[in-house]
């Protein structure tokens, strides 16, 4: 008989036993790791899944066997025929004694904490703390920093865990938080006082285990026992971060992170934490209004519904146009598709801010999805600020650097990113297109070490951003892109403007036939339109151009705010719901269909956008509309997957156009917190650091050349619109180029794209 082999255990296994329970874990792994998926409890609180290993709270000591002394379970590596004990008397002794001492300093505030009921400390002193503290002296105080304005602090608290300095460093990549002096006088800080500036900065909230460091919005607002928690998503960008809203009373008071490793991991950016504030803006729509003789009135549902339908029916089929939000709902697009089919409409379109659709573009999901971007070897980022347009995957591309991939980036900003570049082209914006195709051709050591480093990749992708997608030449940019793509074998990852792009094109929210795109429909104007969503002041490209073409038709706005440029440009209002406020799908990067439940309460009289477009069918008497619910609207909803360049429909050419010949070229991007209604009205958003405000920012050598200074204010005049702007020196900005953040008040008069004049003001 042959001898059996002794160990049968995995090559990358090792054997191990936890409190008896024979186990097998990862060689290289911890024995916290290992507990943790056996489901066996040790108490800790520096340790976390997701950052670097610490192991200075020394609250997950554990008895090994032949060990002469408890050892840390976060930092002691699985090792074959280990034995270990988790309740031990010399395990628990230990494990009592770390608690006592974590607590000598310790303020006994829980009664007026934030962060009582939910409180790691609370919870683990329950199990290990003594009843009665032998500690008799002074407790230290530490002085808190104003960390800006959405995290508060109370560092009395802290117990130097260090999470929220892992966080900073390893997650934001930003190095903001930081440990300062020794010993007993030991701090977590800033050192140099100034707020966080990540735009991740929310997550320490999630990581620290006391009340150190807690949500400054929601302050002393509710207890968590008092909330109820409803899954949402973030809608502000097209990844759709998992989240919960924790809600009382029809209000939502926060936003934390829900897990899902293929979105968001559990990590949450901070424009998803903290929107929820710009849903009780004061200039919600809360009912239903008409305009008569220039003059709005309140009125019913029925009058308004009538109104709406009067407009709509006497200018139907091709004098109509219907523009879409590219975060409106799968459902809602559905409605919209079936209603434009209703009224024979070929003009619809959720693709408000391309301004070349030359090559037909439509959103697609990702060639590389969102999870495997970590895990790329090479990366290039074309007319892409990865970090304000996406958060959550430059975090991705940040892990992907440490990992030793290789960025590189053509932009017509030197953007700031987390992660070391391996090359860089700052190009001016008219340029973009002929630097990406040159990289496939030229044998310059810029543009071959480009190409070699994609094409000698295993995982390579080219990234096309804001800038790239809604650029002029979008289409040669794609075209680019594509070419380069077969040529060194990566993958194309287009982000898309918009929470629900990929979706909206897959429900046909876009022109049929001899449709005309949006901006088609603004540079040749219709009778009436219907605008689903929009804030036509700040969320049109030409803002002169839709003004114009908006005035002098008859304008349907379905809306969840009555601002001023709906008000006036809008003859009906039909209130609507966002998305924390309906049942809903969207359909993330990936083509990843993610629902939503209702969390906060309608405010007023405003209705699911879907419920408010079946009934405006019925008034019109549109066939195809009889479901009386969302699942029987879901019932005839047939997605299907569009391409680029497949679908039969007419574009029109490029609208707008430029009145400057000269001057400098504008580079335009979305401001990280104004990149929707939403956004727009959100106080500690605005507040925040990365919240520039309007600015025109040039190349020092650009600045000399026109006698301009930092903080000098200019007047901006694209031919077509006029913005008074600070100037801000910026040696990142491409020679040629200016470079003016959209979603400002300020800054909405000007185009897209073209040129621009500055003329220095003087005080």
């Amino acid at each position: 008989m042959s001898a059996q082999p002794s160990n049968q255990t995995a090559p990358d296994l090792v054997n191990i036993e936890i409190n008896g329970v024979a186990l097998t874990a990862p060689k290289g792994s911890m024995i916290i790791q290992a507990a943790d998926r056996a489901g066996i409890p040790i108490p800790r609180f520096c340790y976390h899944a997701k950052l670097p290993i610490a192991a200075n709270c020394r609250m997950c000591l554990v008895d090994v066997e032949k060990m002469p002394k408890p050892a840390p379970a976060c930092a002691t590596p699985v090792m074959e025929g280990m034995k270990v004990y988790t309740q031990s008397k010399r395990a628990l002794d230990s494990q009592r004694n770390v608690m006592e001492f974590l607590l000598i300093n310790h303020p006994l505030d829980c009664p007026i904490c934030d962060q009582g009921g939910e409180c790691e400390l609370q919870d683990v002193s329950l199990g290990y703390g003594r009843s009665v503290s032998r500690y008799q002296e002074r407790k230290r105080v530490v002085a808190d920093e104003d960390l800006g304005p959405l995290v508060a602090t109370e560092m009395t608290r802290c117990i130097q865990c260090t999470r929220c300095v892992r966080v900073s460093a390893d997650i934001c990549g930003t190095f903001e938080l930081g440990g300062m002096q020794r010993g007993e006088n030991l701090v977590i800080g800033t050192y140099d006082g100034k707020p966080l500036t990540s735009e991740l900065s929310g997550n320490v909230i999630d990581v620290c285990p006391v009340g150190a460091l807690t949500n400054k919005v929601f302050r002393f607002r509710a207890r968590p026992w008092e909330l109820i928690a409803r899954e949402s998503i973030g809608y502000h960008d097209a990844l759709g971060s998992n989240l919960y809203l924790h809600v009382r009373r029809g209000e939502v008071l926060r936003c934390v992170p829900r897990d899902n490793e293929a979105v968001n991991e559990c990590w949450l950016s901070d424009r998803d934490r903290w929107s929820h504030q710009g849903l009780s803006a004061a200039d919600r729509a809360t009912v239903p209004m008409v305009k008569d003789g220039g003059v709005w009135r309140e009125t019913s549902w029925s009058e308004a519904l009538t109104a709406a339908a009067d407009i709509l029916r006497v200018q139907s089929g091709e004098t109509l146009g219907i523009l879409v939000h590219p975060s409106t709902s799968n459902e809602e697009g559905a409605a919209l598709r079936a209603l434009a089919d209703g009224l024979s409409c070929p003009n619809i379109d959720h693709r408000i801010g391309l301004l070349d659709v030359a090559d037909r573009p439509v959103a697609e999901p990702f060639e590389v999805p969102v999870a495997e971007l970590e895990n790329a070897d090479a990366v290039l980022l074309v007319g892409c600020n990865i970090r304000h347009e996406v958060p959550l995957l430059h975090q991705r591309l940040l892990k992907a650097s440490k990992r030793g991939a290789r960025i590189f980036a053509i932009n017509p900003v030197d953007f700031e990113f987390a992660f070391a570049l391996a090359g860089r082209r700052i190009v001016p914006p008219s340029a973009l297109a002929d630097t990406l195709a040159a990289v496939e051709s030229d044998d310059d050591g810029e543009a071959q070490a480009i190409r070699s480093a994609l094409a000698a990749a295993g995982r390579a992708v080219i990234v096309l951003g804001e800038i790239a997608e809604q650029h002029p030449q979008a289409s040669r940019i794609r075209a680019a892109a594509r070419s380069l793509a077969t040529a060194t074998g990566a993958g194309i990852d287009r982000i898309a403007r918009g929470a629900n792009a990929v979706g909206l094109a897959r429900h046909g929210v876009l022109p049929s036939g001899t449709g005309l795109d949006a901006q088609g429909m603004l540079a040749s104007p219709r009778s009436a339109y219907l605008l689903h969503g929009i804030e036509p002041g700040q969320d049109l490209p030409d803002t002169v151009l839709a003004a114009t073409a908006l005035a002098s038709a008859g304008t349907v706005a379905l809306t969840a705010f009555a601002c001023e440029s709906t008000r006036r440009l809008a003859d009906v209002i039909l209130p609507i719901g966002l998305l924390p406020e309906i049942e809903a799908t969207l359909t993330n990067l990936d083509g990843r269909d993610q629902s939503v439940q209702a969390g906060a309460a309608l405010p007023g009289q405003a209705r699911p956008g879907w419920k408010v477009l079946r009934s405006l069918a019925e008034t019109l008497g549109l066939p195809g509309f009889d479901y009386t619910d969302l699942a029987g609207l879901r019932a005839g909803m047939r997605p299907t997957s569009i391409q680029s360049g497949s679908r039969p429909a007419s574009d029109s050419a490029q609208a707008g156009g430029q009145a400057h010949s000269d001057g400098l070229e504008r580079i335009a991007t979305v401001a990280i917190y104004g990149a929707d209604a939403v956004l727009r009205r959100c106080p500690a958003l605005a507040a925040h650091p990365l919240t520039r405000g309007p600015e025109a920012r040039l190349h020092p050598e650009q600045a000399l050349a026109l006698g301009l200074s930092d903080g000098a204010m200019a007047r901006v005049d694209d031919g077509r619109g006029i913005a008074t702007l600070p100037v801000r020196i910026d040696a990142g900005v491409a020679r040629g180029a200016v470079w003016i953040e959209s979603g400002y008040a300020a800054t909405a008069p000007l185009l897209p794209a073209g040129r621009v004049q500055l003329t220095r003001i003087e005080s």
